[in-house]
């Protein structure tokens, strides 16, 4: 599946999410570039830079090891100080480059920034989104890690218990998550599910994440497209206790109804809704058997396309 949006959890540079979904996938676009933004990350010691250049050398180790073939990966800093030459150079590359990562950090932190860039010379307080959905529109892939995956997806995940607006991009449509999440939260998603009965909640371990894509049939019908990953890689002994998948951990979901379900890598879930939100279903591909989403029953269905086919 050649996704849009992936969102994902980890500990470290695991090598199977990271090489397949994200370098593999810069290095297949035409200028196989990488963005990394680290905007999300808090001042430290009174240097908005210390934690940014930080996370970035989290992801930079990793990359070099592709630089022999050709792949070119760069970080774009937060500055309170940064000049319209300096926005207009951040909006070139996020216009162009085949993948954009959003990094970790305090989610609310980089939505703030994100929304005031576009605001400080532009005065539009949604040019960072716009741009990230017309990157959709034209299937490059944006990548949330972390904050990033809660900031990519329709709704922040505080937004079940903060007055705060707590809208995210929407790059993964109708949609929440949690993060380095364990099933002794599962109470979380359930409220989450509960509050915001028209998204699809999960919660994502280290290391683990979803590849998503959504779009318009020609009935007027939007689909939407999840491809769960778990990733047992990583495997410095030292840091096993982190990485949930090596112990088995799955995706966790929660149904609107109080239903549970756990998704292993390599399941599949496709949605269907009408235009107005009334009509809404689903099917989700576990071990081979396409299920119906709500009575986990399995169905005739044999492909992701012959079901879009059909609505």
């Amino acid at each position: 599946m050649r996704g849009t949006a992936l969102i994902y959890s980890s500990h470290n540079r695991c090598e199977y999410l990271h090489n397949n979904f994200i370098v593999q996938r810069a290095l297949s676009g035409w200028n196989k570039t990488i963005l990394f933004l680290p905007m999300s990350e808090t001042v430290q010691n009174g240097s908005e830079y210390e934690r940014q250049e930080f996370s970035w050398g989290t992801f930079r180790w990793y990359f070099d090891q592709f630089r022999h073939r050709g792949l070119n990966y760069f970080p774009f800093y937060y500055s309170s100080n940064l000049k319209r030459s300096d926005l207009d150079q951040l909006w070139w590359h996020l216009w162009h480059s085949d993948v954009v990562i959003l990094g970790g950090g305090h989610s609310l932190t980089g939505m703030r920034r994100y929304k005031q860039l576009g605001f400080q010379y532009d005065g539009e307080w949604g040019k960072f989104g716009r741009i990230l959905h017309e990157r959709r529109q034209r299937g490059l892939l944006t990548v949330g890690f972390s904050a990033g995956a809660d900031q990519l997806c329709e709704s922040l995940s505080r937004r079940t218990y903060d007055e705060y607006d707590g809208k995210g991009f929407g790059l993964v449509r109708n949609t929440m998550c949690t993060l380095h999440h364990e099933p002794s939260r599962n109470g979380d998603l359930a409220h989450m599910a509960h509050r915001f009965s028209d998204h699809m909640v999960f919660g994502l371990p280290n290391d683990a994440g979803i590849n998503h894509d959504f779009g318009v049939l020609p009935s007027g019908n939007i689909w939407q497209v999840y491809e769960f990953i778990t990733d047992n890689s990583w495997d410095l002994p030292s840091d096993s206790m982190h990485i949930r998948t090596r112990h088995g951990a799955k995706i966790e979901h929660v149904y609107n109804n109080g239903k549970h379900w756990s998704f292993g890598g390599g399941d599949l879930l496709v949605r269907c809704e009408s235009p107005d939100g009334r009509w809404r279903e689903a099917w989700m591909r576990v071990g081979g058997r396409w299920l119906h989403y709500w009575s986990q029953q399995p169905t005739w269905y044999g492909s992701v396309e012959e079901i879009l086919a059909k609505h």
